[in-house]
């Protein structure tokens, strides 16, 4: 394990996991909750995140872009953006609505033309998979080529198996093994 994972994972550990009873986007009820934009969207954790999926994607090759579902996917986005360029890789962004826009051009997909490009869809902590497929549905859209999907916090409650029964790598960089929880 590296160390910005180890100082992730602690990150994490400390300030994204909440004991209670909390009930998902999925609607499942759990008795924890990773809220993973307490850290995404914290100076100290956000180029932790960067420097973690970097190395998780860096044998997806060909990638032209990072992005997801708004709101989860966008500090996770930047972050992979910002740390990309410190290591001298070019990766632009983008964001994907939960529709289209309905003033302006009516885009639901934002940032750089992904016609015939290769993404990575990202998550920041996933459940059923449901965002990063219907990402997937928007980019498809637009002419997009999926090489993967790539969470931070996979629960391990059905999102890998569904993404890739969809046809589409997953990867995971942190898994509830890794933050001693149970699923």
């Amino acid at each position: 394990m590296t160390d910005a994972k180890q100082q992730l994972i602690d990150f994490i550990l400390a300030e994204a996991v909440f004991h209670g009873d909390f009930t998902l986007s999925s609607g499942t009820k759990a008795s924890y909750y990773v809220d993973l934009r307490k850290v995404s969207l914290d100076h100290r954790v956000a180029p932790l995140i960067g420097q973690v999926m970097l190395d998780l994607i860096a044998g997806v090759p060909r990638v032209r872009a990072i992005g997801g579902m708004t709101m989860g996917a966008d500090p996770v986005a930047a972050a992979i953006l910002h740390q990309g360029v410190a290591r001298g890789l070019a990766y632009d962004a983008f964001v994907v609505r939960k529709e289209p826009k309905d003033h302006g051009r009516g885009k639901q997909v934002e940032g750089p033309d992904l016609s015939g490009q290769r993404v990575v869809v990202i998550e920041d902590t996933s459940t059923t998979g449901g965002s990063p497929l219907a990402a997937i549905d928007a980019l498809l859209k637009v002419g997009a080529e999926i090489a993967a999907v790539a969470v931070v916090v996979d629960r391990n409650t059905g999102a890998r198996e569904r993404i890739e029964a969809a046809g589409y790598p997953y990867f995971a960089a942190i898994g509830l093994a890794d933050l001693g929880l149970g699923a």
